[in-house]
Formats: structure tokens, C-alpha cells, sequence
């Protein structure tokens, strides 16, 4: 039995393994990957310039990380919510002044970091500027040694302010060219309100149903609904939804 057992599961693995390589929830073409490895490339080598003018290499270090995971959303990910202008740099500004401030005001480390990640979820929820980075942002604010901590909140402006601008304006520059890429986000372009079968108004309600932050915006949801939509009525698929495996 245990030996039938066995070969049982290594049969059953290689099975496994290739369809949890195969699978790929989020495909992209291969331009479309090396498109956004250089947006990331340009941007953080920039802003790694300035940001060595003014801080040391630990400073530097710390600042740049947060800006690392942002420079993947704006180019591997640049119709999200989350990389947005007003998400980048709303996120970003909030969550350094409220990890200055309580690095100023909180004598343990360990609680004005804890504080400052926690705070700062919670004012870009409510300013509607969540960017998943803005945490790194305000962790380097309390963590980052004399040389970000003697900034004070001179860290909000230079150099998070600065290196912002810097990834926003190589984000929309170096996007522009590509007319699937165009950033910031611009409306989709719909089908007729008359072949879409669902409405604003039942859109915004599964949304708020759903009771938890979707880094997808309502013009992508429902341009990914009538592209299905076209396909399905398409005279290649007979005007008929193709079978789910």
C-alpha cells in the first residue's frame, strides 16, 4: 500500500508542477514585459541620482526602496487604482509626514514604526490615495538613521517629494509612446450603453459589496466586460459563450 502510495504522488506532481507553471492569471507579451523592465530601469536610475546628492547610501538605500515598489506598479501595472498620480503621490506625502511626526514624538522605534504603517493605511484609505509603497515611505521616516531623521520634515519634500515627481514624470514620458500604456488612465473606450447588459448603478453596489479594495478602476471593469461581450456575439464564436473548462 505504501509503495502504491508513492508512486501515486509522483505521478501526481509533475501534473502539479506544470500547471502551477503554466498558469498565468495576468499574461503579458514579451515586449509588454521588457517595456515595463525598462520604465523601472530609467526611473529608479534617476531618482538614484538625486537621491545620492543628498543623503548618504543608507539614507539613500532606505528612500529608494519605497520608490522601487511603486516604479513596479506605474510600469508593469499602469491602469491600476493603485498607480495612479493622485495614488503615488498622495501616498507617498501622507505617509512621510505621519512617520516624521511620530518619529519626532515617539521615543520606541519599534511602536513609532508599527504606528506610522498602521496611521498611514488608514489616512490613504480615507484620502483615497492607497499605494501600497506610501508604508515603506513612512518605515524609512523612523527607521532611517540620522541621516533621514535629521531632515525632519525637510523628508517630505526632499527628497520623497522630489523622487515622486521624478517617477511620475518618467512613468507618463516613457508610457506615452505605447497606446495600450497610456498614463494616467484615460476612459475607456465602451461599447454602446444599449449592448452593455449592466449598469453603472449595479456596478458600483457589486463593488461596495464586495467590501474590500480591488486595484482595478469601474472603466477597466467594464471595458473588460465589453470586450467579453463583443467576443461572445463575434461571428468567430457564433454569437455564443464558449464552453469553461
Amino acid at each position: 500500500m505504501k509503495s502504491g502510495s508513492g508512486e501515486g504522488l509522483s505521478l501526481r506532481m509533475p501534473q502539479f508542477l506544470i500547471r502551477f507553471l503554466d498558469s498565468n492569471p495576468h499574461p503579458a507579451s514579451h515586449a509588454e514585459k521588457w517595456i515595463s523592465a525598462g520604465g523601472g530601469f530609467f526611473s529608479i536610475l534617476m531618482i538614484l541620482i538625486v537621491s545620492q546628492d543628498l543623503l548618504d547610501m543608507h539614507g539613500s538605500a532606505l528612500i529608494v526602496t519605497s520608490m522601487g515598489a511603486s516604479a513596479v506598479l506605474l510600469f508593469a501595472v499602469p491602469h491600476g487604482a493603485l498607480s495612479q498620480p493622485w495614488a503615488v503621490l498622495g501616498g507617498h506625502i501622507v505617509s512621510a509626514l505621519i512617520g516624521v511626526t511620530l518619529a519626532r514624538f515617539i521615543e520606541s522605534p519599534a511602536m513609532a514604526a508599527a504606528l506610522a504603517v498602521s496611521l498611514s493605511i488608514a489616512a490613504m484609505y480615507y484620502l483615497r490615495c492607497l499605494h501600497p509603497p506610501g508604508g515603506a515611505t513612512a518605515l524609512a521616516a523612523v527607521l532611517g538613521g540620522s541621516a533621514i531623521q535629521g531632515l525632519g520634515y525637510a523628508y517630505v519634500v526632499t527628497p520623497v517629494l522630489i523622487n515622486v515627481l521624478i517617477l511620475l514624470s518618467v512613468a507618463f514620458l516613457f508610457n506615452y509612446p505605447f497606446a495600450w500604456r497610456r498614463y494616467p488612465q484615460i476612459a475607456a473606450e465602451l461599447l454602446p450603453a444599449e449592448k452593455c447588459m449592466i449598469a453603472h448603478s449595479d456596478l458600483v453596489y457589486a463593488l461596495t459589496e464586495i467590501d474590500s479594495f480591488i486595484d482595478v478602476s469601474e472603466d477597466d471593469l467594464l471595458r473588460i466586460y465589453a470586450l467579453a461581450l463583443g467576443h461572445q456575439n463575434s461571428p468567430q464564436t457564433g454569437g455564443q459563450t464558449q464552453p469553461v473548462n
